[in-house]
């Protein structure tokens, strides 16, 4: 089964932040990272379940994932669920910060 990848409004400008975070420190690897990182939000349109649970899954009644894009200091969690044949991205992360809280992930 194919499903459908939604970027929601609050993971496109963590996209965005994180694009402009790794431009000021290495702007040539900045549009690669970007492009991969879309290239990896498509492979959710995949079997999306390969993913593993996320720790932020237990602030919810439904499962959130999570998908590593990067390398060392340019690691990020793409945090996301899945809603009948749709993967909705809900948050990109730093994967050296702390793990959300239910506040910041209710802002999606």
């Amino acid at each position: 089964m194919k499903y459908e990848v939604l970027i929601m409004p609050s993971a496109e400008g963590e996209l965005e932040d994180a694009y402009l975070w790794i431009a000021e420190r290495a702007p040539v690897e900045a549009a690669a990272w970007y492009n991969r990182a879309l290239a990896a939000f498509l492979t959710l349109e995949t079997f999306p379940e390969r993913c593993p649970i996320a720790p932020e899954s237990g602030l919810f009644d439904h499962e959130i994932r999570q998908l590593i894009h990067g390398k060392r200091q340019y690691a990020y969690r793409i945090l996301f669920d899945v809603v009948g044949k749709k993967v909705r991205i809900l948050h990109i992360r730093h994967g050296a910060r702390e793990h959300m809280t239910g506040e910041e992930m209710a802002e999606e």
